[in-house]
């Protein structure tokens, strides 16, 4: 159950990683997404159109992206390199709906230039951590396209499960979910095998 009094509180603008610093989304990093939004592949995980342009799926991206931050649905942050400055992708909480059930999503999606270097770990594991830190929900669930083998990855590293494949916005998906309780075993134990 989500139980957040002031949903802005949802989003990560000005929390930090190791590696990343996060940011409101801006109209200027359009011309940057679009690269990511070229990849039809990775497009037709979040259900676009195949037909559509890349600038087309790119504006229906941040359309989305705006209308969150306007209604206060959570939201995707700008992910940037605290080396470098460079956005290199996105990630957040998002309220979803998802069976008729209000639930709290970690979302995140990379550059292509930037998979495979564990910045989308580090970013759900941020999201989770000040998730549960404050108590926005008894759990946390990521939403992935079954052909998606890459996010479902990250999710089983960001110490979720397969809870069940349903379908969302029209698309088939596989849930991916950890409780908070999960959460806390898996805190204790590593703040313990730190301290071995």
């Amino acid at each position: 159950m989500i139980q957040v009094t002031d949903r802005r509180e949802l989003w990560l603008f000005g929390q930090e990683t190791e590696r990343l610093t996060f940011r409101r989304l801006e109209e200027n990093d359009f011309n940057t997404w679009i690269r990511f939004c070229e990849d039809h592949e990775i497009m037709r995980y979040f259900g676009f159109s195949e037909t559509a342009s890349a600038s087309e799926k790119c504006q229906q991206w941040f359309d989305r992206v705006f209308g969150r931050y306007e209604n206060l649905l959570g939201g995707m942050n700008a992910m940037i390199t605290t080396i470098s400055g460079k956005f290199i992708g996105q990630s957040g909480l998002l309220i979803q709906t998802l069976d008729d059930q209000e639930e709290l999503e970690i979302a995140y999606s990379l550059m292509p230039e930037f998979r495979g270097l564990g910045y989308a770990l580090e970013a759900a594991k941020k999201c989770r951590d000040f998730a549960f830190q404050n108590d926005f929900s008894d759990s946390l669930v990521s939403i992935i396209h079954p052909d998606n083998l890459a996010s479902q990855q990250v999710a089983l590293k960001n110490g979720m499960k397969f809870s069940k494949q349903t379908i969302h916005s029209g698309m088939p998906v596989n849930v991916y979910r950890i409780t908070k309780a999960e959460w806390e075993i898996t805190s204790k134990n590593s703040i313990h095998a730190d301290h071995q």
